[in-house]
């Protein structure tokens, strides 16, 4: 079976996939405000290497964890959603299948424990 990493297309289309979903992130007036004093570009370097690393790829992802990351930031259950509206449009965007975005969208809902409200 081909990995997630693979089925995503590799370093190059997850790159792509992160880039796209950090700019829809940034023009999403439900959350873009996280975003404001953000290095875009370290952004998009951290989004692209935590999902090529956690998909089976190359990467070595050597930021901060989930709980820590977001630790303080009082996330509620409709941020997190847009969040996950954001992933799946950056996904369609790059004509991923439907079950790559079911995959990719369950592993991120997964999350959820370590994201909201802490």
């Amino acid at each position: 079976m081909t990995s997630l990493y693979e089925r995503l297309g590799g370093s190059d289309g997850i790159t792509r996939i992160a880039s796209d979903l950090v700019d829809i992130h940034l023009n999403n007036p439900r959350i873009s405000s996280r975003y404001v004093d953000s290095d875009v570009a370290a952004l998009k370097h951290g989004a692209a290497t935590f999902f090529i690393a956690g998909t089976g790829g190359p990467a070595v992802y050597g930021g901060k964890d989930m709980r820590t990351t977001h630790r303080g930031m009082n996330i509620d259950a409709e941020e997190f959603m847009a969040v996950l509206d954001d992933a799946l449009q950056a996904l369609q965007k790059n004509e991923v299948g439907q079950r790559e975005q079911e995959e990719v969208l369950f592993v991120l809902y997964s999350m959820r424990g370590e994201i909201m409200r802490l």
